[in-house]
């Protein structure tokens, strides 16, 4: 039985938590005394608590970020009940900043903050009483900045079940250059960059085991470019049938001696997540987000045009001083672009960031609960928030998802605001579902026809035709019998597709979860 267990609850199985696996890499004689146990939210706090304890383990860590405290408080509040005698240890982004206010905290043994990779062996070498402590340990520990050099990298611990099933996620670099207020990396500074000759060792390990998507956290994979270079090229020299590629990239900086390395990856390989989040300059200058608009427009369009970059690009909507009229106008900016998803986040206040600066001035007002999202603002009411919010869904499903590609220009064919036409649709569709999630397929397609004909004055024809295309390029042979009652309308205007085998698409994190761009560093430590 292990002495220690390091555990937490994933938002889906397909996530292998990266920070456990950095801690587990880094205990060093204490390693083969320890185990990782991994949960799903959707399991009850009893039983993780049981499964735990089943160990009978001296020390538990568990790993709390945005999507997992609430459950996470069961857990520890269980555990304390049943097994006072058993130290638990927090660690995670959720649980680095505002310690003192949080019950979570309270109720654990202790607390460490930051990047716990070396702090946590130390901890637990101290309470195994294998290292001698000076004094009692404190109930909150703050983990110095480590050494990345002396950071055991944690990729051998990616079991071959991991490898086969799930997201791997990977790092070059830590930190961030940049201080949005919305963003935890604001206070990762400086940029720390791991040794890249050992880095690349390790991806080639991973390749040799089969590993095909990779999926970097790093915040600004191009800020260093002969270091981007030098990735770029070991995948490309290695290249494999089946390999994914996912990089966060800073919107304006893509030098030419980038681009010929980005140019040469098969359609689809890459995917480039681009935080954009406002194109109002008084907006962005507000939060400290420095942006050259018009160098990203120029790189998005590069990417869409000279390369088969599946191009994710994100938008926040709440930010202090952003109205409607002005997230609408952004928005629509962006889609010009063409990329081949928009996220639209809603901001979060993330514990610790400078966000809450502007709360008295623009009234800003957030949920109390995880993930914190904004609830209103002196220039967004809670009703348009709402909204936007629903907006936020309607799309992933629409537009993101793939399924509509013919449908989805017709939804705002002949009006100049693709998002006011868009956001109309999603109010409409609301007030016809009463619901965003649990939506099937066959339903919202109909609504879709129903509101093209009803509502954006598309002939039945036209509809009909983009619908019956779409439906096929999912891999549907048979019509839901509404649509195939409308097909005489619109016969001969096209060849049913074969269905395609294998995934609809690339999904940014191959499972449909979704990261926003404030807590995207939160799969580490």
């Amino acid at each position: 039985m292990p002495d220690i267990v390091l555990a937490t609850l994933n938002a889906k199985y397909i996530h292998a938590s990266f920070g456990l696996r950095y801690l587990l890499a880094n205990l060093g004689d204490l390693r083969p005394r320890a185990a990782i146990v991994e949960f799903e939210i959707k399991q009850t706090p009893l039983e993780v608590v049981e499964s735990i304890l089943a160990l009978k383990p001296r020390i538990v860590g568990l790993g709390v970020y945005i999507w997992n405290v609430r459950p996470t408080l069961d857990v520890v509040a269980l555990l304390k009940r049943i097994a006072p005698e058993v130290c638990v240890v927090l660690g995670g982004p959720e649980v680095s900043h505002e310690t003192e206010s949080q019950e979570i905290v309270r109720l654990a043994d202790h607390t460490i903050t930051g990047e716990a990779d070396l702090e946590f062996a130390r901890f637990c070498r101290c309470f195994l009483g294998i290292e001698e402590s000076r004094g009692p340990l404190p109930k909150v520990l703050h983990a110095p900045l480590p050494d990345l050099q002396s950071v055991r990298m944690p990729y051998e611990e990616f079991t071959d079940d991991d490898i086969a099933h799930r997201v791997l996620y990977v790092e070059a670099s830590r930190g961030c250059p940049f201080r949005c207020e919305f963003c935890l990396s604001s206070l990762d500074i400086p940029v720390r960059a791991f040794p890249l000759e050992p880095f690349l060792a390790a991806m080639r390990r991973l390749l040799d085991r089969g590993a095909r998507q990779f999926k970097f956290v790093d915040r600004t994979f191009n800020l260093n470019v002969e270091v981007s270079r030098a990735i770029l090229g070991f995948f490309r020299e290695g290249w494999r049938d089946g390999l994914f590629l996912h990089f966060e990239m800073v919107p304006d900086r893509l030098p030419e001696a980038l681009r010929g390395e980005i140019a040469w990856f098969h359609p689809g390989a890459l995917q480039f997540e681009i935080g954009i989040q406002s194109f109002e300059p008084a907006v962005c200058a507000r939060i400290q987000r420095r942006q050259d608009f018009d160098r990203t427009e120029e790189n998005l369009h590069f990417l869409r045009e000279k390369t088969g970059v599946h191009v994710h690009a994100d938008l926040i909507a709440g930010l202090p001083g952003e109205t409607l009229e002005g997230f609408g106008t952004g928005f629509d900016r962006l889609l010009g672009l063409g990329p081949q998803e928009i996220q639209v986040g809603i901001l979060k206040k993330l514990r610790g960031t400078p966000i809450g600066r502007h709360d008295a001035e623009w009234d800003m007002r957030y949920s109390p609960f995880p993930p914190y999202e904004i609830l209103s603002n002196r220039v967004l009411d809670f009703t348009t928030v709402q909204r936007l919010r629903r907006f936020a869904r309607y799309w992933d499903l629409v537009a993101n998802s793939g399924r509509f590609g013919a449908t989805l220009p017709l939804m705002w064919r002949g009006f100049p605001s693709p998002f006011g036409r868009f956001l109309a649709f999603s109010d409409w569709l609301h007030a016809e579902l009463g619901k965003t999630h649990t939506i099937a397929l066959e339903r919202l397609t109909h609504a879709i026809f129903r509101w093209l004909v009803e509502r954006g004055d598309v002939p039945n024809e036209d509809a009909t035709r983009a619908l019956t295309s779409d439906w096929h390029k999912g891999g549907h042979r048979d019509l839901p019998p509404w649509l195939q009652a409308e097909q005489p309308a619109a016969q001969g205007q096209f060849d049913p597709p074969k269905p395609r085998a294998g995934r609809r698409r690339q999904d940014r994190h191959a499972s449909g979860e979704k990261d926003s761009p404030e807590s995207r560093a939160e799969h580490r430590p």
